[in-house]
């Protein structure tokens, strides 16, 4: 996620940490490239049949109203991960609490806490698609090293499950009572339904059609608009072309970055960040000193 303060003039007219252009340049080099070539034919071969503005006004608005509900669409999705993802800090400073209250045995609520680290470690390594991840791999080994739990076919459930067999055996063996047992299932359960949230965000994309008619028709309107503007800009039509198609091809590569909120480009969620904090949280429980806090860097936090 970039984190920088309002950029300046200088820095609008040529930050490239976080800009879209890198990526839509390929695009944007050939429309431009299409406009040049229709305004070179039609002043150096054959006069080109000329078209009024119109037309595209009218599919220019459309068009931006269309962008507009998608990136409204993403953007909830986007949010929602964010706010599901403050739900699972939250919820583990809760668990940690709990445990002080419930469980007297510390060796075993230290071991549940640590438990707890390696499934938010597994669940952030799972939504970015990392099967091999060091960091989650060594929070598993430090939590159960006879488990396996990188090897699950789930590693997060399997670390979820793990933790509730810890805790129905301490409450078999009466290391806790039933009310403190109902309280910390109740807490696994919230941090159950969070990680479900996040699941259904990162395995249900938004429908391909969508992309497939955004993309479709942001070609078509920057290929056939250069007949529009040829008569009033002349040679200047493939510098208009370019900023039309700047916004329209950045907008929509902006929204597919926000769709892949777990992804690991410069505007997906820093889950590295919110994992740290949870360590920072757990440190004193675990009688630990706290790690540092994750910085951005080069204005971008993991």
């Amino acid at each position: 996620m970039i984190v920088r303060d309002k950029p300046g003039a200088w820095q609008l007219l040529f930050a490239v940490r976080g800009s879209v252009l890198p990526r839509i340049a390929p695009q944007l080099l050939f429309i431009v490239a299409c406009a040049t070539a229709v305004v070179a034919v039609d002043k150096l071969l054959l006069p080109l049949t000329h078209s009024d503005a119109t037309p595209f006004a009218v599919i220019g608005v459309a068009l931006s109203l269309f962008l507009g509900f998608r990136n409204n669409a993403a953007y909830d999705r986007w949010w929602e991960a964010r706010k599901l993802w403050g739900g699972l800090l939250a919820d583990i400073r809760s668990f940690a609490r709990e445990a002080e209250v419930f469980i007297a045995d510390k060796p075993m609520r230290q071991a549940l806490l640590r438990q707890l680290l390696a499934f938010i470690h597994l669940h952030r390594a799972n939504l970015r698609r990392l099967p091999t991840d060091a960091l989650a791999h060594a929070h598993a080994e430090a939590a159960a090293p006879a488990a396996g739990l990188t090897n699950a076919p789930h590693p997060p459930c399997a670390s979820l499950n793990l933790l509730n067999t810890t805790l129905a055996d301490a409450h078999r063996a009466g290391r806790i009572d039933s009310v403190g047992a109902l309280a910390i299932s109740e807490r696994l359960a919230a941090l159950t339904l969070q990680q479900a949230g996040c699941e259904r965000i990162a395995n249900t994309p938004l429908p391909y059609v969508y992309s497939l008619l955004v993309f479709r028709t942001i070609y078509i309107y920057c290929l056939l608009l250069p007949l529009a503007l040829i008569d009033q800009s002349g040679w200047m039509t493939p510098l208009f072309v370019g900023i039309v198609a700047y916004t329209f091809f950045g907008l929509a590569e902006v929204t597919e970055e926000l769709a892949h909120p777990f992804g690991q480009t410069v505007n997906a969620l820093p889950l590295d960040a919110i994992c740290r904090a949870a360590e920072i949280s757990l440190a004193p429980h675990l009688d630990q000193p706290a790690p540092p806090a994750l910085l951005p860097a080069g204005f971008t936090l993991n």
